[in-house]
């Protein structure tokens, strides 16, 4: 007979998925247009020329094209050209 009795499930080990966050195409590489370049919460990084925001802070390219990373006047950019 078992010298332990059995025990129910901890309460406090759950935990949610990941949400699968951050930079999708780095620099100099190629967006497609359309396609994701950055998945963000809030506005980490702005959009540049031929970039767009989604609604939930997403970074798409507008055209096919090479991705550049810069900053301007503090803010981290993104432009595809």
């Amino acid at each position: 007979m078992a010298h332990t009795k059995a025990q129910r499930a901890v309460k406090g080990n759950r935990d949610s998925i990941s949400k699968r966050l951050g930079v999708k195409v780095y620099g100099d590489q190629q967006a497609v247009a359309g396609g994701i370049i950055i998945r963000q919460r809030g506005t980490k990084v702005m959009p540049g020329d031929n970039v767009y925001l989604g609604r939930d802070h997403t970074l798409h390219a507008k055209v096919d094209g090479t991705v550049r990373f810069y900053q301007h006047q503090g803010k981290k950019y993104v432009k595809v050209v």
